[in-house]
């Protein structure tokens, strides 16, 4: 393996960690790498131009949209969990 693929892997190993929205560890599992290595790279890359600003524009809404949803699925749960509990005090 040459340092040119070695070094394309690292900037896409960056790129997919910065704008996936997985975890770093997700992402280190995914490529076969350590978390630690993962992190090292993503703090050696994380100035340069690996991630356009508009990637990790989406790579912010993308976050608040998981995380909405997240909130949506808890809320929706609870209200099943309350509607199945008002179900069963029914006389």
């Amino acid at each position: 393996m040459g340092t040119g693929r070695t070094d394309e892997f690292r900037k896409d190993a960056v790129r997919i960690a910065l704008t996936s929205g997985l975890t770093r560890r997700q992402v280190a599992d995914d490529l076969g790498v350590g978390l630690s290595t993962l992190n090292k790279w993503v703090t050696a890359y994380r100035e340069t131009d690996v991630v356009s600003p508009e990637d990790r524009e989406l790579a912010r809404e993308n976050e608040r949209l998981r995380r909405e949803n997240r909130i949506l699925k808890e809320e929706r749960d609870i209200l099943k969990k309350a509607t199945q509990f008002f179900a069963s005090q029914k006389p």
